[in-house]
């Protein structure tokens, strides 16, 4: 035994003295077991069987002192006690998410083998354990260490552990094939030679060169077809099955002739079951298997599978670029999965390759668990914040801070894989608008974002209430055209926010009196910026430029029957009393006024580009009552450069409907253009018309 093997023995023997296994043996046992897996049928080196008994000594002796190892020792008996530390709350749920994690717990790609020798060890040893410690072991088994297994390649441990597993989950069904397996082994043996030598000899004066792999499923595989093709045991047509590799040069043509001709020799001396013909030479699988299949009958009625292929072939279906476990169809992550394929190739070519070509596990997830065991994923970089919402909204907003591993963080602390949380919470917390910076995803970032508007709406309700109040005892009205004039001096991006400060009292109510009487005087404030000038075109008609800068004289205003905005199709038409309206083309009263009163048309174009001006436009959305209607519209506005003014929510229950008025700010066309496409192409959203 390797010195450095013997020493991490010694320390281990000496942790476990102690401890026994369930039939008395002494505990060494299993880690001499797992370290003769990993050296004799998996064939990695020294360093990985010094840290399995370290990682036995570690994980009953935590305090247990080890030094005089090497990093990449320690680094292995680190991933191992990690992933010792799982305890799956429902494997069959999370099957996949748990996979993850013991990749994840991996840095060193090895760390995953030796748990699947580890688990393939407990396997061979089931009947130490108690019926209920057995059945968790058997459903891990079958939930996680089998898939990957299977993907890294480890074929025979593989089989035995789904044999193992079967005889354990269904001992009735896997006596019935095993020992039908036995009883028919002597037939099998007279159908392999009867089968072999016509071909032998007809193969052999072709003058082509092959070598045959003769091969005989395992139980669980024989169940496992049962069951697909709902067969009993005679029915399973490729319990025993023989495979040919043809010897030649890589040469796609010439192992396509071979691979064909040899598909002959078997077809003339055996009659061909054609609906089980399956030709991956002419067309390859995507992942490159290539091979010719064909299920034949001999003249006593026995039927053999029979798969043809060359030595380049197998190879790839054997190696890893058409690994066999991509092509039965278990599921895997893209990134995983390449990983994984990667490990298959380095633990074939462990001679040549070193620790530090092994690939390493992807790192954008992180993996932590609630303190009853239940795992949560999330991304890289997910905060305590993140945790609380991804549990329970009303967690997440009243969320103080956590505790892991006994010690308090606060809500912004970074989590990291294996973490236990314990998330802490006040009764009188409230998110504030910094939570938006400690989330990184989208489920925290919506629900903050929506109860700090839930907020708003409440305060503003009774900043609205107040202000009415006030206004009422004044004998004032406080319009909607002075509201967005307010706004746009005030710089208040929504209507929601102004009546919210006037309920904190940022604003006094006195102020906006002060704004009313001089907005009574003297008429709407317009900025130079967004003042008209009156220019002629060539042919000497006038035109009255929108929005031009630093121009005074004319006054308009824009209509509120039709409130266009800054790209629309407009003309203006001139009033006795409040100077020149602006219309859209598409208002309701446009074909009236231009009918009746074309001597008081004025042509009107807008400037060349906008001055940066709002402009009040309301939308009619109607809606059906699923799919959440008002966060869909609330995220739509959001996501472009307009503002909420207000929005009435009216339910039609007979439509099964609700019809939601919204009163907008918007700087162009443009963007109220892509505002109402972007909610017509909601799922949720019925129709959208603006008024």
């Amino acid at each position: 035994m390797d010195a450095i093997v013997q020493r991490a023995r010694d320390i281990a023997a000496a942790a476990l003295a102690d401890r026994t296994r369930g039939n008395g043996h002494p505990f060494i046992e299993h880690p001499d077991g797992v370290a003769a897996i990993v050296r004799d049928e998996i064939g990695l080196g020294p360093e990985c069987l010094a840290a399995i008994y370290l990682h036995e000594a570690h994980r009953f002796t935590p305090e247990l002192p080890i030094e005089g190892f090497s990093p990449e020792i320690m680094s292995l008996v680190d991933g191992l006690d990690k992933i010792a530390t799982i305890r799956p709350k429902d494997t069959r749920l999370e099957a996949e998410n748990y996979k993850k994690l013991i990749v994840q717990y991996s840095p060193d790609p090895r760390v995953t083998v030796i748990k699947i020798a580890d688990r393939m060890e407990v396997l061979r040893n089931l009947s130490l354990f108690s019926g209920a410690a057995r059945d968790q072991r058997v459903l891990e088994t079958m939930m996680l260490y089998l898939p990957l297994a299977h993907q890294l390649g480890l074929y025979n441990i593989k089989s035995e552990m789904e044999d193992a597993c079967f005889r354990h989950s269904d001992p009735v069904q896997y006596r019935t094939i095993t020992n039908y397996l036995k009883a028919t082994a002597k037939d099998r043996e007279r159908l392999m030679s009867e089968f072999i030598e016509p071909l032998k000899l007809k193969l052999s004066e072709a003058g082509i060169k092959y070598k045959l792999k003769i091969r005989t499923k395992t139980a669980y595989s024989i169940y496992r077809k049962m069951q697909v093709q709902k067969v009993g045991l005679d029915g399973v047509y490729d319990i025993f099955a023989i495979r040919f590799i043809i010897d030649c040069e890589p040469d796609r043509e010439l192992e396509k002739t071979l691979c064909w001709k040899v598909y002959s020799y078997v077809t003339e001396e055996y009659e061909t079951v054609l609906d089980r013909l399956r030709d991956w030479i002419t067309n390859p699988k995507p992942n490159g298997y290539e091979s010719l299949h064909v299920t034949v009958k001999n003249s006593r009625g026995n039927f053999l599978e029979v798969q043809i292929r060359t030595a380049r072939m197998d190879e790839i279906a054997e190696s890893g670029l058409a690994s066999h476990w991509s092509y039965k169809g278990i599921k895997a992550d893209s990134t995983l999965e390449n990983w994984l394929s990667s490990v298959r190739y380095n633990l074939e070519h462990s001679s040549t390759a070193s620790p530090e070509d092994m690939p390493t596990p992807p790192k954008s997830e992180i993996f932590v668990f609630t303190p009853s065991g239940e795992l949560r994923i999330l991304p890289a970089g997910a905060s305590v914040l993140d945790f609380a919402y991804n549990i329970h909204t009303m967690v997440g907003s009243r969320c103080t801070g956590a505790r892991i591993g006994g010690k308090a963080v606060s809500i912004r602390h970074p989590l990291a894989t294996g973490d236990v949380v314990e998330i802490m919470t006040g009764k009188n917390q409230r998110p504030s608008s910094d939570w938006l910076g400690w989330v990184v995803t989208s489920k925290a970032r919506s629900r903050i974002k929506a109860e700090l508007n839930e907020e708003e709406r409440k305060k503003a309700a009774n900043g609205r209430e107040m202000l009415g109040r006030r206004l009422k005892n004044w004998k004032l009205e406080f319009t909607d055209e002075m509201a967005t004039e307010y706004m746009h001096k005030h710089h208040y991006s929504t209507i929601l926010s102004l009546y919210a400060d006037i309920a904190d009292e940022k604003i006094d109510a006195a102020d906006i009196k002060t704004f009313i009487l001089e907005y009574g005087s003297q008429g709407p404030i317009i900025p130079d910026q967004e003042k008209e000038k009156k220019t002629f075109s060539s042919n000497g008609e006038d035109i009255l430029v929108l929005n031009a800068r630093g121009v005074k004289g004319l006054d308009y205003k824009m209509s509120r029957c039709c409130n266009p905005v800054f790209g629309d199709e407009v003309f203006g038409f001139v009033t006795r009393t409040d100077g020149i309206k602006i219309h859209r083309m598409s208002c309701p009263n446009a074909a009236r006024l231009l009918e009746r009163y074309p001597y008081r048309i004025q042509k009107v174009v807008w400037q060349d580009t906008s001055s940066g001006g709002e402009f009040i436009t309301d939308l009619k959305v109607i809606a059906g009552k699923d799919g959440n209607p008002l966060s869909v519209i609330t995220e739509a506005v959001g996501a472009f450069k307009v503002s909420l003014s207000s929005m009435n929510v009216r339910d039609d229950s007979r439509a099964g409907t609700v019809e939601v008025s919204l009163r907008l700010l918007v700087p162009s066309n443009t963007e109220l253009d892509k505002l109402i496409s972007r909610l017509e192409r909601s799922g949720s959203i019925i129709k959208v018309k603006r008024v």
